[in-house]
């Protein structure tokens, strides 16, 4: 099995690592709305190129049965990042990413409950742990 995941994920977490303190020195003078669509617009001008690169059209997709997923998931998307970097405009980056990082002990749960991925006793105290943290790095 490809460990490939591992890699990807340990750049994400770099990446992502790197946005919020970005993002909260960039809204110091650029309002958090004007922030999500230009930083959008940057994603989505990499991503285009990426899909010419690799040859790929979202087209053939556009009548897809899992097309209302990839669409309830944009608009949640949406939300989040609206109110993530709305958040981040007004408080101060040591409290917002931690409650924001909430979604990975809420997404591993639904994994859990809804997708049916395998519950460990090492993974259930993560999850606490998780929560844990947050709650000790946000008071």
């Amino acid at each position: 099995m490809s460990r490939r995941y591992l890699l990807l994920s340990f750049v994400a977490f770099v990446a992502y690592s790197l946005v919020a303190p970005l993002l909260k020195v960039a809204m110091e003078t650029i309002p958090s709305t004007t922030a999500v669509f230009m930083s959008n617009t940057v994603m989505l001008t990499l991503l285009g190129l990426l899909l010419v690169y690799q040859g790929t059209s979202p087209r053939r997709y556009l009548s897809h049965p899992k097309l209302p997923h990839i669409v309830v998931w944009g608009v949640l998307l949406a939300v989040g990042l609206l109110a993530y970097y709305r958040a981040l405009a007004l408080g101060p980056v040591s409290v917002v990413v931690p409650i924001y990082g909430l979604f990975i002990a809420v997404s591993s749960v639904i994994g859990i409950v809804a997708l049916e991925e395998s519950l460990t006793v090492r993974k259930g105290l993560g999850i606490v742990f998780a929560v844990l943290a947050v709650v000790l790095m946000s008071l």
